[in-house]
């Protein structure tokens, strides 16, 4: 790594003091807007981005010579799953040295507002990460965080299945008028916290079993106060462009701009219906809705192993999920649903081709830790039994829904997506370190890799986008979807989300074999004005805050 040039200029005697707390000097300035960069100064005072330009006649309290590099504003992970290892550690050193200063929370699940069952639940589930839980609604979760001390600022949508959860437990039913305004009146409660809206994952037990017309109400709710409906939709495989239809239909009906989580066409046979999605959605945009999309930049997506079984199978939740795989009628129509291609429900074990392409990197047991990191069908052969029975097997003995990794997508279709204006990106992914307990499971490469992969392997290698279009949809683009004020753009006014990285180096190490690998490139990071990456290293700074939506109350 080039070293960085440090001036640090102290106010003393009948010396003058500096005009800011910090000036870089001489970078290549990408404002967020995609215009062609430019090379300039840039001042950072308090938590504030003070000016933008020539500053040479100014004086900093600490100066670093940036010539050569990239500054940015900082990046928008708009689908983070850090909710616990944050809790665990909130250096948040995965996603930070990667450039990532906001983490958006909540694909169908959220944090609060939760149950004292909710609570219970939670603790006993609970895996390689424990935490005691003092909080109740979401709010109180993210000011958590805030009081704990995090390096990135959080924010989060409130989930649809955990009202869901909230007032229905685990059924397989529509709720009541009574149960529905409830679930509104949560998600009400939430937006005047500060919830960016409403968001749903529909491929998994409970949430397959809310209608349209449920997500309707709560979008609703979430549209009055400005929030967005964003969902992990019913269907990214065979049934497709139905799912993206209920999506649009809520859009439209709610009156609510909607975000497709994790934008992809799942499974060989589905690959080509990628252009098909891209072009409805551009009819809809055409037509006055706003509709967005981010994504990974993977063709493996991870998830569990619920993912590969039928939902009638997990009604009631975990543990009654686990006494039906033992039942050998159960089984035997699991199976048979396992194997046989369907567009009722997500069966990710289908998508996938084969039992090779499911690699099993989460267990809670530490007998079966020793599986960490082997296909389905390795585990398969090492048991003597089928896949599908080893999957059934392995979920009764970890009693869990058993960390997955998927191979689903076609690198072309990445490619494509990526070159989609009004596509952002996500890790779907918690932001870690290597080392203490985060080693005890294997978790994507995206964790370690996501923004960097874009930066590196697909905007400075294969060129799909240029630099400046990259950055304006890890920072402008998700800011302006979720309308949250004075982030995603560098500019005087703006908080001091600034990050600097080397476009000559930024990469991605993390592998599917070896994911615990740090990105590198990322130079210096900085939030609200306070640096947590100096020269590429973690300074162990803390300074996140909530990051609130526009229905926030400010109570």
């Amino acid at each position: 790594m080039r070293p960085m040039l440090f001036l640090l200029i102290l106010a003393a005697g009948g010396c003058q003091a500096p005009d800011y707390d910090v000036i870089l000097r001489h970078g290549t300035v990408y404002d967020g807007t995609g215009t062609a960069p430019m090379v300039a100064d840039v001042a950072i005072a308090g938590d504030t981005i003070a000016a933008i330009g020539d500053l040479s006649a100014a004086s900093g309290r600490v100066e670093i010579d940036v010539s050569g590099m990239a500054v940015a504003p900082g990046f928008i992970n708009m689908l983070s799953w850090a909710t616990a290892s944050l809790i665990e550690d909130g250096r948040s050193q995965s996603d930070i040295r990667q450039g990532v200063t906001l983490e958006v929370f909540g694909e169908g699940w959220s944090m609060g507002p939760w149950t004292e069952a909710m609570k219970l639940e939670d603790l006993e589930q609970q895996g390689d990460i424990t935490y005691d839980i003092t909080w109740t609604t979401l709010g109180e979760y993210l000011e958590m965080l805030e009081r704990r001390g995090v390096s990135p600022n959080v924010a989060s949508f409130i989930g649809a299945t955990t009202v869901r959860i909230h007032e229905l437990g685990y059924q397989n039913r529509a709720p009541t008028e009574d149960e529905l305004s409830r679930m509104q009146a949560l998600v009400r409660t939430a937006m005047e916290e500060g919830a960016l809206g409403v968001g749903s994952s529909l491929i998994y037990a409970p949430a397959f079993y809310a209608d349209t017309e449920e997500l309707i109400a709560l979008a609703a709710v979430a549209g009055e106060y400005g929030g967005m409906y964003i969902s992990h939709m019913r269907s990214e495989g065979n049934n497709l462009l139905g799912a993206l239809e209920e999506l649009i239909t809520i859009a439209r009906e709610a009156n609510i701009r909607a975000e497709v989580y994790h934008l992809k066409a799942a499974g060989r046979r589905n690959w080509s219906k990628i252009d098909a999605v891209i072009a409805r959605i551009d009819s809809a945009r055409n037509n006055g809705l706003a509709i967005t999309a981010d994504m990974y930049t993977y063709t493996a997506g991870a998830t569990g192993l619920d993912a590969a079984m039928p939902p009638w199978v997990q009604e009631g939740g975990l543990d009654e999920w686990v006494a039906r795989l033992a039942e050998p009628a159960t089984r035997e129509r699991v199976v048979q649903e396992m194997t046989t291609p369907s567009d009722a429900w997500e069966n990710l074990y289908l998508s996938a081709g084969t039992p090779d392409n499911v690699i099993l990197v989460g267990f809670k047991e530490d007998s079966l830790k020793y599986l960490t990191g082997k296909t389905l069908a390795e585990v398969a052969a090492l048991r003597g039994t089928s896949p599908e029975e080893t999957a059934m097997d392995l979920v009764i003995a970890d009693h869990s829904r058993v960390g997955s990794v998927y191979f689903l997508m076609s690198e072309d279709n990445v490619k494509r997506q990526i070159a989609i204006p009004w596509v952002s990106f996500g890790s779907d992914a918690g932001s870690m370190t290597p080392e203490g307990v985060f080693l005890e499971s294997n978790p994507h490469p995206r964790a370690y890799g996501n923004f960097a992969r874009l930066l590196g392997k697909y905007t400075r290698d294969e060129g799909v986008i240029r630099l400046e279009e990259a950055v304006r949809r890890l920072t402008t683009l998700p800011a302006e979807n979720l309308r949250i004020e004075r982030r995603g753009r560098l500019a005087s006014g703006m908080y001091a989300d600034v990050v600097v990285f080397d476009p000559a180096r930024i990469g991605d190490h993390a592998t599917f074999a070896e994911p615990h690998q740090f990105a590198e490139g990322m130079v210096h990071v900085w939030v609200n004005g306070n640096a947590v990456l100096r020269d590429g290293e973690h300074t162990g700074a803390t300074p996140g805050r909530v990051v609130r939506g526009p229905g926030w109350t400010g109570l």
